[in-house]
């Protein structure tokens, strides 16, 4: 029996287990993985952070580089691993929760070989659960090298020849240039009107400017975070319009329909395909919570990580209360609050 069990040992869950320590209580961390850091190890071979070291700190442990410098995959994992060194944080790890159910005042976790129990849960897994593909994947030839972003890493995972990247969001617009620099034809299939921001201006970062501007802090029940949330997100850091002016990507707009090796867009069909990268996103997957309660975009139901269901706190999730809820630097103020109320809670 435990006094808190966190499930996912990511940013979020790392942050609220610093807090969880100083509060002298008896805690473990169940993990999926196979190591700390995987998620991030996992994810494409040139990824970078849009937001510089100055910002990607969680509470206790400076980010170890120098001011001004993004980040990539290796550093964030490297530094997720130095905290759960430095803080002694005990990780479960190869532990996939299956199961959460509350009997008696008491949670009962199930994992593939194990059972645990607590008396209160932090669910910190993250938004990215089930990678999403159209229903027209399904009708692709099988010939046709079809690959989601999330096991995306570089383009010699590719078949010569043309690549369709579906998705306008920063994943698909990141591997989009990648691609397209290697001299392959490339189909670019998404909203090409998204606007983008670059990641300094007039010698200050991007986030520098959010910071001081309140972006980052504004909570979504302001009048600022309902814009933010219901806007279109910007791409950082990279010049989409040039992008798109290259001779060698074709904008295609929305993917329609599939027909073996012919793929149907708005603007045009296509039979020469090899490779599709689906740069579409994820869908939450919260269906292992015993009688959770969803919002209309299938996150659990809450207040500030505060769940309605006494003992279950969520940390990690996007907009949990701002637009840094969900970034390494931006947790920790969510891993603070939920600190606090344990503490009146508790008093």
């Amino acid at each position: 029996m435990r006094d808190y069990i966190i499930i996912g040992a990511g940013q979020a869950g790392l942050a609220m287990a610093y807090h969880l320590k100083a509060l002298n209580k008896d805690y473990i961390i169940l993990d999926a993985n196979s190591e700390v850091g995987a998620p991030w190890l996992k994810r494409w071979d040139s990824l970078k952070l849009f937001t510089p070291s100055e910002f990607n700190n969680l509470p206790g442990l400076k980010f170890p580089h120098k001011k001004g410098h993004y980040a990539d995959k290796y550093e964030i994992a490297d530094y997720l691993k130095s905290y759960v060194q430095k803080f002694e944080i005990p990780v479960h790890l190869n532990q996939k929760v299956t199961s959460l159910k509350k009997t008696d005042g008491i949670f009962n976790l199930k994992t593939e070989d194990q059972q645990y129990e607590a008396l209160n849960v932090v669910i910190a897994t993250g938004p990215f659960h089930t990678p999403y593909t159209p229903c027209c994947s399904q009708k692709v030839d099988s010939n046709i090298r079809q690959i989601h972003s999330e096991h995306y890493k570089n383009p010699t995972q590719l078949k010569d020849g043309d690549t369709l990247v579906v998705g306008a969001g920063d994943s698909g617009v990141q591997i989009l240039k990648e691609v397209s620099e290697c001299g392959r034809n490339v189909y670019f299939s998404g909203c090409t009107s998204v606007g983008t921001l670059p990641q300094e201006f007039l010698g200050k970062t991007l986030w520098w400017w959010f910071s001081k501007t309140g972006v980052l802090s504004a909570s979504k029940y302001s009048w600022l975070g309902k814009k933010l949330i219901n806007g279109t997100q910007p791409i950082i850091g990279t010049d989409v319009k040039a992008l798109f002016r290259r001779k060698n990507v074709h904008c295609v707009g929305r993917t329609v329909d599939a027909n073996q090796e012919e793929i149907v867009f708005e603007k045009d069909r296509v039979s020469t395909i090899k490779n599709i990268i689906w740069a579409t996103g994820f869908r939450p997957n919260f269906n292992w919570i015993e009688d959770v309660e969803l919002d209309e975009m299938c996150y659990p139901k809450n207040y500030r990580g505060i769940s309605s269901t006494e003992g279950i706190y969520y940390i990690g999730l996007p907009w949990l209360h701002t637009r840094g809820s969900a970034t390494l630097g931006g947790v920790k103020k969510d891993a603070l609050y939920l600190s606090n109320h344990i503490k009146s809670k508790e008093s």
